[in-house]
């Protein structure tokens, strides 16, 4: 994990997600990009450089929030982009080879019920990126326990496990796989293959509606530090896929949850 990506915007919280971001990325001597995006529609004809005002007063919002954390021995590249915010931070991705998206679940000007507002939502949901939901006000502390909540085990993409094998390589951290029958399960789905086996130390298996019932249901007897869930269109972040949004009552966490691309 060499290179990680914060999107910034105007949420309240936002020097203590950057904080984290950058005690995660020390762990692994990783270069972290810290970046805001903005897209502006002008009228015809006017005089005025909107474009040139924009990206000078967020790259001064940025370097004024970097300059307010402790950034030693972490390389952060500030950057303003232009473009819709989906297309362009996976081009951004792409140019800077990112390998986690750290997202934070809401901003100030969202309703309580709501987990992830419009634009941490479009990012888990819309992007193929692994992320990474960081509690509001949440300090970094290496994860010992890690608690992996799939409903289907089956992998066909390449190096999708490649956050986990970081963090338990690098953290020693015990990862723990909860496999969830819902009505939609199929035969095959709870075969475990090589390389998942190789990552786990227990595994659970257990019969809910939702992959989410099953993680309320085990999650107090494991107790994990993070929880790993997968993104798929009919995967964990699936419910009402026309929204972005994401309701606390369809899914809510108290500690950081990593969302990895989609195993098949």
């Amino acid at each position: 994990m060499k290179n990680i990506l914060v999107p910034v915007g105007s949420s309240k919280n936002a020097l203590s997600h950057l904080q984290y971001a950058v005690d995660f990325a020390k762990s692994f001597d990783a270069k972290l990009f810290v970046v805001q995006v903005y897209n502006v529609y002008t009228k015809a004809g006017t005089m005025v450089k909107v474009d040139d005002i924009i990206e000078r007063e967020s790259l001064e919002f940025l370097n004024g929030l970097v300059s307010k954390i402790d950034t030693s021995h972490v390389n952060v590249v500030v950057k303003v982009l232009k473009g819709k915010l989906i297309d362009t931070l996976e081009l951004a991705c792409k140019a800077a080879d990112i390998d986690l998206v750290l997202v934070e679940p809401k901003a100030t000007s969202i309703k309580d019920e709501v987990y992830l507002g419009k634009t941490s939502g479009k990012i888990i949901k819309q992007m193929d990126v692994p992320a990474l939901i960081v509690p509001e006000d949440y300090k970094f502390k290496p994860p010992s326990s890690i608690l992996m909540a799939v409903k289907s085990a089956i992998i066909k993409k390449e190096n999708v496990l490649s956050p986990l094998e970081t963090l338990k390589n690098t953290f020693k951290t015990i990862i723990d796989l909860l496999l969830v029958k819902t009505p939609y399960y199929m035969d095959g789905d709870f075969d475990v293959n090589a390389s998942l086996n190789g990552l786990i130390t227990t595994i659970t298996k257990t019969n809910n509606a939702t992959t989410f019932q099953g993680v309320l249901e085990h999650f107090q007897s494991h107790n994990p530090d993070m929880l790993c869930v997968v993104r798929r269109k009919r995967g964990f972040f699936a419910k009402k896929w026309e929204k972005n949004t994401i309701l606390k009552k369809d899914f809510h966490s108290s500690i950081p949850v990593l969302v990895l691309s989609g195993l098949k």
